[in-house]
């Protein structure tokens, strides 16, 4: 299996939204109405929205590739991007996302590992992520990873509020 991670540019905008619409409804169909899911859909990934936050100068997108077909993405954020204020010591892992065909081989780790490369390249002290109190793989996962609870926050999928864990490893 080749891995291979490309930074987004704005060229990669359709296949960015293709990815991202893929992949969170892989993940969250089945917990979420149909109703929120095609709200919060409409909302975070649409093409105006991905481009305003891939042109953001604290923001930045990896498209991962397996064997040559885009098996996920990366979003992190720093200082006035991210969604909560962390100061400016911090990296926010907003998204890792990993198609299910390709997940359990690996590429969870291979982008959480680009994101701490690029957390010690701009000198942060501690990554943090926000997680969904039900997403129970991927809490084990960042839990495997080294990171731990430390608060919560909401998250809305379309009318809907839930909670996400906030997880914090210290570089």
């Amino acid at each position: 299996m080749t891995i291979h991670i490309k930074a987004c540019a704005l060229k990669d905008l359709c296949q960015l939204q293709e990815v991202s619409y893929e992949t969170f409804k892989e993940t969250f169909k089945d917990q979420n109405s149909p109703e929120n899911m095609k709200a919060y859909l409409e909302r975070a990934f649409n093409l105006n929205q991905l481009e305003k936050e891939l042109s953001h100068i604290f923001t930045q997108f990896f498209l991962i590739y397996s064997n040559h077909e885009a098996a996920g993405y990366l979003k992190v954020n720093t200082n006035e991007a991210q969604s909560e204020e962390m100061g400016d010591e911090a990296l926010e892992i907003e998204r890792i996302y990993i198609k299910h065909k390709f997940q359990k081989h690996g590429l969870g780790k291979v982008l959480l590992n680009k994101a701490l490369e690029i957390a010690v390249e701009q000198n942060k002290k501690k990554i943090w992520l926000g997680v969904w109190e039900k997403n129970e793989n991927a809490i084990a996962f960042y839990k495997k990873m080294g990171f731990v609870q430390t608060g919560s926050h909401s998250f809305y999928m379309g009318d809907e509020e839930q909670i996400d864990i906030i997880m914090t490893t210290d570089i």
